[in-house]
C-alpha cells in the first residue's frame, strides 16, 4: 500500500508540474471556461488528461520491452538523462526570453470540447518521452514494477495530476490571468529545477551501477 501511494505522489506531482506552465493545453481550458462555462472547460480537460494516460500508458510499455533486457537499464538511464537535460535546458531558455505573448486559443463548442481536448493532447510530442524518462527514473529507484497494479498507479496518477493543473486554471484563470507572464517565468524556473535534480539523481544511479 505504502508502495503505490509512493508511486503516485511522485508521478502526480510530476504530471502536475509538467502541465502548470501556461501553454496550449491549459490556456485553452482557461479560456474554453470563461467563453462557454467551467463544465465546458472541465470536459475539455477531461479530454486533454485522457490523452496524457494513453501516452504514459505507451511510455510504460516502451520501458517493459527495453526492460526485458537487463543490459538494456544503462541505456534506459541514460536515455532518461539525456531527456532530462534536454528538458532542463529547455524550461531554462524558455523562462529567460519569456515575454508577453499571445497564445492561440483553439475555439471550442460544448459538443466536441472532449475530442478538441484529446487532439490538442495528441500532437504533444514531449509527453511519451518525459513519462519514459520518468518511469526509467521510478524503475531504478524501486517504485515501479511492470506489474497490472503499479502500471494502473503510473497512468492514473499522470491523468489526475494533468488534470488538476487544467482544473485550476479553468477555476481560477481570471485571476491568475494578470500574472501570467510572471507565473510562466517563474514555473519554467521550477520546471527546470525538477529536471537538473531528476539529471543529478539519475547520474548519480548511473555511476553507483
Amino acid at each position: 500500500m505504502i508502495h503505490s501511494l509512493i508511486l503516485f505522489f511522485v508521478t502526480f506531482s510530476a504530471a502536475f508540474m509538467a502541465t502548470v506552465p501556461p501553454g496550449l493545453l491549459n490556456m485553452n481550458a482557461a479560456k474554453t471556461s470563461v467563453k462557454k462555462g467551467k463544465l465546458n472547460g472541465i470536459v475539455f480537460s477531461l479530454g486533454v488528461s485522457t490523452m496524457i494516460m494513453i501516452q504514459a500508458y505507451i511510455a510504460v510499455v516502451i520501458s517493459k520491452l527495453l526492460f526485458r533486457h537487463p543490459e538494456v537499464l544503462d541505456l534506459l538511464l541514460k536515455t532518461a538523462l539525456f531527456i532530462f537535460a534536454i528538458l532542463a535546458v529547455a524550461f531554462f531558455m524558455a523562462a529567460r526570453r519569456e515575454k508577453a505573448k499571445k497564445i492561440k486559443i483553439v475555439k471550442v463548442s460544448k459538443k466536441n470540447s472532449y475530442f478538441k481536448g484529446l487532439l490538442l493532447a495528441a500532437v504533444n510530442l514531449l509527453t511519451i518521452p518525459y513519462y519514459s524518462g520518468l518511469n526509467a527514473m521510478w524503475r531504478a529507484s524501486g517504485w515501479i514494477n511492470f506489474e497490472l497494479w503499479d502500471i494502473l498507479t503510473f497512468i492514473g496518477a499522470a491523468g489526475t495530476g494533468s488534470f488538476m493543473a487544467l482544473y485550476l486554471y479553468t477555476i481560477y484563470f481570471n485571476r491568475l490571468e494578470s500574472k501570467t507572464d510572471k507565473f510562466s517565468k517563474n514555473s519554467n524556473y521550477i520546471l527546470s529545477l525538477l529536471m537538473l535534480v531528476l539529471f543529478i539523481i539519475t547520474t548519480i544511479r548511473i555511476l553507483n551501477s
